[in-house]
Parts: C-alpha cells; structure tokens; sequence
C-alpha cells in the first residue's frame, strides 16, 4: 500500500505527516505560516526530502484545517482530498489514545469539543459538539496587553516562577473550613484577587491557568452528557508545559480522565491521513 500524506494548514501553522498500511511513518513536521499556499509547499518539500519519501510512493494528499480552502488543485501532481477538521480532529484523538471512545478536544486559536467513537464495525464516528472562543488566541492577546509579551515561549517561562495565590480567588479563600464537597484549592474565580504585589510572572500563570480551567470544565460538561471520564487533549496548546500540571490537578477536582499524548499537537494532521483507511463518519 502506498504512502498516505496528511496536512493540516492552521491559520499560524502548517503540520504534516505521513501514514503506510495504518502506521506513522516518520515524525510528525509543523512549520510556522503566514501564506497558507507558501507554507503547504515548504512543508511537504523539507517533509519528504527529509523522510527519502519519493512522490511516486504517495498515494493521496490529505489536506484539513482552515487553509484547505486554498487547495483547489493538486500537489505536485498528487490528488488531493478535503478533510472535515472535526473528523480529523475525532479520529486523530482515538489513534493518539488508543481509545475506542472519548471526548476529543482540539485546543488552538479557539477550542473546539468532539464525541468521538468506533463502532463495531470498525468505523469511527465524530459529532462536533461544541466550542469556545477561549485558547491560544486569548492567551497570546491578553498576553501581549497585560505583560508587553506576543511569544509564546517568553510567557510560559516567565509563567514557572508564578503563584496562582496572588492571582486566583479560591474556595479556601471564601470559607475558613472549606467549602463543602468542593476542594479547598479549586478556583472560585480566576483573576478574582489579585494582589497588589502581583508580578508579571503571576499573571502569565494566571493567563494560563484560565485558559486551562475554562477548557477542562466545558469539556467535563460534555463528557458528562455521554457518561465517558476520558478526554483526550489535542492542539498547540497541550505542549504548553504548564498544561501537564493545571489538568493533572482539574483531574483529581473533576474526577475526568485528562489525557495528553504524544504528538499531541499533530492531532488533527494525524487524523487526515488515517481516515483514508477505515473512514469517517460526522454525524450531525
């Protein structure tokens, strides 16, 4: 079987990756883009010259995300297939995982929720359920205003030396013996007290963990409509260091199964390419 190419074109980047007889072939590849058509180009170039991939062992081009839109011819003379993004966000989350259902979240610009399951036939099925306006886009705007920062590797450093105490107002800090079935430490309302002693490394965790928390609880909301504890955390976002720890602690307090795999970033990517194997299903 030949060689199935898979790209996600996103609106500040472009991923790549390749699929033979159901099996990740090499590394994942994303490249910064700001010219969708430049980008595609230069990413399946430097990917397939670097992994001695002939084009003549490429079966089909597999293109997602919101640049698919630019494609309306074929790649170096190879067929080139459309992918609904939410599909490929569904099926890349339950490769990742190892899943056979489970709630699948793409966390970039903004946040996007998926229910995402195979049936028995061996067919996955993906409903798109929902999003939010909260993510990267939100982190790297109030960024950029509150602390003079628009790269993402200068906040999340600036981020470590944080103390969410300065920043968040939390149940310890409403009851003095806590507050019921809710755990002492869980957030009352982020940015909620923010001390005058508040340095700029505090807002960058309370950015963060804002982003973080908003996401984690809507996704447990929809997780709890279908009865599932797993939600598999897909996107740029889910390499942020500080996502490990800030979901870690929303498991414990929301008792959901937070899961960030590797590769995680390359959900989407990975799931264009796969769904030429078994299909998709997105239901309405």
């Amino acid at each position: 079987m030949k060689t199935v190419i898979g790209i996600d074109i996103g609106g500040s980047t472009t991923k790549i990756a390749a699929f033979k007889d159901k099996e990740l072939i090499a590394e994942p590849l994303c490249v910064q883009s700001t010219d969708a058509l430049t980008s595609i180009y230069g990413a399946f170039g430097k990917f397939t010259v670097a992994n001695h991939i002939d084009l003549s062992e490429i079966e089909c081009v597999r293109v997602t995300g919101v640049g698919a839109s630019f494609i309306s011819e074929p790649i170096y003379g190879l067929r080139c297939e459309k992918v609904p993004e939410f599909t490929s966000v569904g099926v890349g989350g339950l490769y990742l995982s190892g899943l056979e259902r489970a709630i699948v979240v793409s966390m970039g610009t903004g946040t996007a929720m998926n229910y995402a399951y195979r049936d028995d036939g061996g067919k996955i099925h993906v409903k798109y359920l929902g999003g939010t306006g909260v993510g990267g886009g939100t982190l790297m705007g109030l960024s950029k205003k509150m602390l003079g920062l628009d790269n993402i590797d200068s906040i999340v450093s600036l981020a470590k030396a944080g103390d969410l105490g300065k920043i968040d107002l939390r149940i310890k800090d409403l009851y003095n013996l806590g507050g019921g079935d809710l755990p002492s430490e869980m957030t009352a309302s982020n940015f909620g007290k923010v001390l005058d002693i508040a340095e700029k490394s505090d807002l960058a965790l309370g950015i963060l963990n804002m982003v973080f928390e908003t996401i984690a609880m809507l996704t447990v909301f929809a997780a709890r409509n279908y009865n599932i504890k797993d939600v598999v955390l897909t996107g740029n976002l889910a390499e942020i260091p500080q996502a490990k720890d800030i979901f870690a602690s929303m498991k414990e307090m929301l008792k959901t199964n937070f899961i960030i795999t590797k590769n995680a970033q390359f959900g989407t990517v990975v799931g264009a390419a796969l769904s030429k194997y078994d299909g998709a299903i997105l239901e309405n």
